[in-house]
């Protein structure tokens, strides 16, 4: 019903407000009377940043109004009708038409999920909007099931809120340094800074069509990290709801926007399931880039919640940890930039797995010799280069290659410290940003597929806030291999969200387990540590 309204205040003489229909970043919106047409409508009361100095906050006002009158130009039945943009004591006010209905959201919330038939129809209407709107070069950034209106006994799909659209050639005025849009339904190029245009709006529809769908977003996680984790890293895993329309959801997710489907194509295969039943394909010129897809696949030897005492963060960590804040925050920092470190998903190709060379001097270790507990091999010696060739290859620039009394050999970062924990090995970066974790046991009945299951159903229990756990069958080295990949909420706060890799396999009569967790902003680096050491590794 709403909330009445202070005094039922009159605003440009004319709009009675009555009802306080809700709230959101952007402002308040109003059920109110038009006094001169005796009509009823939606007004929109922006949000005022009193933090501005006088200059800035015309600056503001002028181009709010200036981008709701573009908006107001749109002449589509999907697109909220804008009528007036007025203006009150210094506060912009949209005046619109008012839908009888919630929104998408609303409808999701409250009757679940809405079947591939009427998703269809949605999706064919926003598509038609968005070619309108894209066509007079406004953007909408930030299409969601809240800024969807179903109007009540027509189920009409309207798209609303474009409070945060931008015109071409234009500096939003909601742009004063914070981000705009939602995470959940905002592009990976949006995220990167690289670009904005209209195949950023088709990639946050087809976020808003699987959520229809299946009742929750494809890239819901537990943090921000995560979120921006699963956007441009993760892989895309549609819901089983989304069968149907797989073709459409598919196209319009693909990280690369020059291969995303656009909105007439899409539009035109959502018609054809309409029409009979089935999606089509996409033309060839449409097919998605390879996904990011690991290397070797992995799961552990027994539940491997790490037991290594809770890290204090890293420099490093606290650093990306405050510039993934800041991204979302508008501080011109690229999200993309800070998980990615150059390529990768994104773009649609995979992530380099070459290693890299850790920043910074490695420290010196005179007290390291070829028979101490993870020692470098000494060159010359008995454990130097003739054991480095028995024990498997030559260790990359930055890291060193350690001969461990638990019965194995591998390449290690340089500045990573060997710290046993019962019967799993751990080398640590400084403040134990990055774990390394191996464990040599027993084989179990069923091979590391069947431990990796069971470990992964006994993730929440060992791992806090564990979600987003993905087997996979492979091999390594020829031998029986499962992967295990996951995120968690970190052991403490000042942790924060990590992912873990994990890989275990079967050889020579014992199981192997080699894991690296991390910080989920620090996934490259730690994927290419994972890598090396399994590429190095080498029993005995």
């Amino acid at each position: 019903m709403g909330t009445e309204g202070d005094d039922c205040r009159v605003i440009a003489g004319r709009y009675r407000l009555e009802a306080r229909l809700g709230r959101g970043g952007m402002g308040v919106v109003w059920r109110a009377t038009d006094q001169l047409l005796g009509r009823q409508v939606a007004v929109k009361e922006l949000a005022f940043d009193e933090t501005l100095s006088a200059e800035e906050a015309r600056l503001q006002r002028d181009r709010t109004l200036r981008e709701a009158r573009a908006v107001a130009q749109l002449r589509h039945p999907h697109i909220i009708v804008v009528h007036d943009v007025v203006e009150q004591d210094g506060r912009p006010y949209i005046v619109m038409d008012l839908v009888g209905g919630g929104s998408l959201a609303d409808r999701i919330a409250a009757q679940g999920p809405v079947d591939a038939t009427g998703v269809a129809r949605i999706g064919v209407a926003l598509l038609s909007a968005l070619r309108t709107a894209h066509e007079a070069g406004v953007l909408h950034r930030d299409i969601k099931p809240a800024n969807v209106l179903v109007e009540s006994g027509t189920d009409r799909a309207v798209l609303t809120d474009f409070g945060i659209a931008q015109v071409a050639g234009a500096t939003t005025l909601t742009e004063t340094g914070s981000f705009v849009g939602s995470p959940e339904y905002t592009a990976p190029e949006r995220m990167s800074g690289a670009r904005t245009g209209p195949a950023s709006d088709l990639w946050s529809l087809g976020a808003l069509l699987c959520t229809a769908l299946s009742g929750e977003s494809p890239f819901r996680r537990d943090s921000l990290g995560g979120i921006l984790h699963a956007v441009v890293f993760d892989e895309i895993r549609p819901p089983a709801q989304a069968e149907p329309l797989l073709p459409v959801v598919r196209g319009l997710l693909e990280r690369d926007p020059d291969r995303r489907l656009d909105a007439p194509e899409a539009e035109r295969m959502l018609r054809a399931f309409l029409d009979s039943g089935r999606t089509p394909q996409p033309p060839a010129r449409y097919s998605p880039t390879q996904r990011d897809v690991p290397r070797v696949a992995a799961a552990p030897a027994a539940p491997t919640r790490e037991t290594a005492a809770p890290a204090r963060p890293s420099t490093r960590g606290v650093l990306v940890a405050a510039l993934l804040v800041a991204a979302m925050a508008g501080a011109g920092v690229s999200a993309v930039a800070l998980l990615m470190d150059g390529g990768g998903p994104a773009g649609g190709t995979p992530a380099s797995t070459a290693p890299r060379t850790p920043s910074g001097p490695a420290p010196s270790s005179p007290s390291s010799s070829a028979s101490a507990p993870g020692s470098p091999a000494a060159p010359g010696s008995a454990g130097g280069s003739a054991a480095s060739a028995a024990h498997g290859p030559t260790a990359p620039s930055g890291y060193r290659t350690v001969r461990d009394p638990g019965g194995f050999s591998l390449a290690v970062p340089d500045r990573f410290v060997r710290r046993p924990q019962g019967e799993r090995i751990f080398y640590m970066s400084p403040q134990e940003t990055f774990r390394l974790g191996v464990r040599v046991s027993d084989p179990v009945a069923g091979g590391p597929l069947a431990v990796m299951r069971r470990s992964d159903a006994q993730g929440p229990a060992t791992n806090p806030g564990y979600h987003d756990g993905r087997i996979t069958a492979a091999t390594h080295d020829g031998h029986p291999a499962a992967l295990w990949q996951f995120s968690w909420n970190g052991f403490t706060a000042a942790e924060g969200a990590r992912h873990t890799y994990d890989l275990c396999w079967e050889q020579d009569g014992q199981m192997y387990d080699v894991w690296v967790s991390a910080p989920v902003g620090e996934a490259r680096e730690s994927k290419e540590y994972f890598d090396v050491a399994l590429d190095t590794f080498a029993p005995g």
